[in-house]
């Protein structure tokens, strides 16, 4: 089903979604059902599931030479969603990139995503690796988001890339990222919902949200949206904080700000476990909020860890 089709079914009620990542490579499917089994009991109307680009090692052979390597650490996005839909009859969405596709091969995978029965696609362009300073399409590729909801849409009219094939479309329910502090590329805010608004113009169904830690800033960003002509649902995206470390970490990788009060609170906890709590009641609090003023979906980024996650959702839902 699609993301817009739950919302719609569900009247106003908020819903509830995650976001998982793959296994990294050597891990078998059982480490995902062992963190998923719990989380299911709460009835998610959807799973994300991230795609990881190929990145590149170099590493030194005979006569002082280096030699590149291909590594990719968390492959199998297709096969676990596949997985997640058979196992549990929960939509699976999988995320897709611009970063490491030509637009044939996007083309490629957009059709084995439809025919493995695929509603639901959030179209990203994806960050840079860590042998870029800034991202890098591939050559023949998609170079923004904004392009890759172009071709995707074109699929769902019929359209591929070579103009002889008459083809029937796809049905894909595209979803795209929006970033209430802005997305750390964007000069401004002002630029960064301009483009949203493209997106959305090129086919973009619905929107969810980089985490944030301020009710506040969703609200606005939402206000502002709705001012453009933006009136696709806006699902808010939420991840509990877990360690002290992250009160630095999340506002330099994220470019989010945490609240002084969270902060405070975090600094003053005498434990691990206790930053834990703390960072758990936030977010819970930062939902009940979220669900009293109407938010379609409460969406949860996981890292493939849901202990936090299922004590929210038993909370709130």
């Amino acid at each position: 089903m699609k993301v817009t089709t739950h919302i719609e079914k569900n009247k106003g009620k908020t819903l509830f979604s995650l976001e998982i990542l793959p296994p990294l490579k050597g891990q078998n499917i059982n480490s995902l059902y062992e963190i998923l089994d719990p989380v299911t009991e709460f009835s998610p109307a959807f799973i994300d599931v991230t795609f990881h680009r190929e990145e590149y090692e170099y590493r030194e052979v005979k006569g002082g030479l280096l030699e590149r390597r291909v590594v990719k650490r968390r492959p199998g996005t297709v096969g676990i969603c596949a997985a997640i839909q058979s196992r549990y009859k929960i939509d699976a969405v999988p995320h897709l990139l611009c970063g490491g596709f030509t637009k044939a091969e996007t083309e490629d995978a957009l059709i084995d995503l439809s025919f493995l029965g695929f509603d639901n696609i959030v179209a990203l362009r994806g960050d840079a690796i860590k042998s870029e300073v800034y991202f890098t399409p591939e050559t023949g590729g998609n170079t923004y988001a904004l392009d890759l909801v172009r071709q995707i849409s074109a699929m769902n009219r019929g359209e591929y890339l070579e103009e002889s094939i008459q083809g029937e479309g796809s049905d894909f329910c595209i979803g795209v990222a929006g970033y209430p502090e802005k997305h750390l590329e964007a000069p401004s805010i002002e630029s960064d919902i301009h483009f949203l608004k493209k997106k959305v113009e090129a086919g973009a169904e619905y929107v969810v949200t980089q985490m944030f830690f301020d009710n506040e800033k969703y609200f606005s960003f939402v206000e502002r949206c709705r001012q453009e002509g933006i009136n696709v649902p806006i699902i808010p995206g939420l991840k509990p904080l877990s360690t002290i470390k992250q009160l630095n970490q999340i506002p330099q990788r994220f470019k989010v700000d945490i609240p002084d009060d969270l902060v405070r609170e975090v600094i003053k906890a005498k434990s691990p476990e206790s930053v834990k709590e703390i960072g758990l009641e936030w977010c819970i609090n930062q939902s009940r909020e979220l669900i009293r003023r109407g938010a379609p979906v409460l969406h949860f980024f996981s890292n493939s860890r849901t202990e936090s996650i299922c004590r929210i959702a038993a909370s709130i839902f």
